[in-house]
């Protein structure tokens, strides 16, 4: 039986195997299907990591060394597929592909969700060149330059807000004529002179050349009209799929308690509502999204679990 199995391989779950493995715990797996590292490891360029500031470093680079880390403390990994996790007494059985069942004492969920593309033109081919889901880690790379900015919920504005202070300008390009996000938002972001509004609109599509995106064109929804925008920014929000599926039962519900998007309800402590399952990373409530919190979380939760184990024994 493990200690702990840990499932997803990005900076949560990496953490959370640091600190299961120093801390004394003999048998922690890391369940990841692919090479650890998780969204990081498709950025180009990574600014905002305290202690991580060389610019001809990649977001591979940046992860390689958590691995090795990781895995010299004692972390095993199994590049294999988890269907679902379930509590079987005071015990969990992680099932994997093909049926192949293991028991562990915790689990620590650290699948995390990814962002939706908006499915326009040239997004995926000038995804990390200019297209962006993240203001927080990429907004700086766009200091006093215009950006546009795709969606028109609390993320999208909250997000079009942050960048209004570092851009020249931030064009927030929505298909509807009024907003769906919560009204003292919306007031807060007509009050910045420098974000304009495009309403009726999509993006047709994102240009630009090898060197990365050069402008998008915009699609009036109403009137088919398409005007170009010259800016090498293009920040989308339209949402976020949560990889909560191991947390499925059998009948179509969770495991756990969930909010109405997914994510996974847990305190201060990463502890679900479940004793013994615990969750860490973009994957849980009011996830910040950026690799330090998630580091931090799989710190927490890694803790949290031998705590756990020392109070059963």
């Amino acid at each position: 039986m493990l200690d702990c199995a840990i499932i997803g391989g990005g900076p949560a779950g990496l953490t959370a195997g640091l600190y299961a493995t120093r801390g004394g715990l003999k048998n922690v797996t890391m369940f990841e299907m692919g090479l650890p590292g998780g969204q990081i490891t498709q950025s180009s360029e990574i600014e905002n990591y305290p202690g991580f500031f060389e610019h001809d470093k990649t977001g591979m680079d940046f992860m390689d060394t958590w691995q090795k880390q990781c895995f010299h403390f004692g972390l095993k990994h199994e590049m294999k597929k988890v269907e679902r996790v379930s509590k079987t007494g005071e015990h969990f059985t992680v099932t994997l592909e093909g049926g192949e069942e293991i028991e562990a004492m915790t689990v620590i969920v650290c699948t995390g969700s990814v962002p939706k593309r908006a499915g326009f033109k040239g997004e995926e081919e000038y995804f990390g060149k200019g297209v962006s889901t993240c203001a927080t880690c990429d907004g700086f790379f766009y200091k006093d330059k215009p950006v546009t900015v795709l969606g028109g919920g609390d993320t999208a504005l909250e997000e079009a807000f942050y960048l209004s202070n570092i851009c020249s300008d931030v064009y927030v390009v929505h298909r509807r004529d009024t907003f769906r996000a919560a009204p003292p938002t919306i007031e807060r972001v007509k009050q910045k002179e420098n974000i304009h509004f495009v309403f009726d609109s999509v993006i047709e599509e994102a240009v630009g050349n090898a060197m990365g995106l050069t402008g998008v064109d915009i699609k009036n929804i109403k009137t088919d009209e398409i005007t170009h925008m010259e800016n090498t920014g293009l920040f989308v929000f339209v949402g976020h799929n949560v990889r909560n599926e191991v947390l499925n039962d059998e009948e179509g519900g969770f495991i756990c308690e969930v909010n109405d998007w997914g994510q996974v309800i847990v305190d201060l402590s990463m502890k679900t509502s479940v004793a013994g399952l615990f969750a860490a990373g973009d994957i849980r409530i009011e996830a910040p999204k950026q690799v330090v919190s998630a580091a931090g979380d799989g710190a927490v939760a890694a803790l949290q679990v031998i705590s756990y184990i020392q109070e059963q024994q």
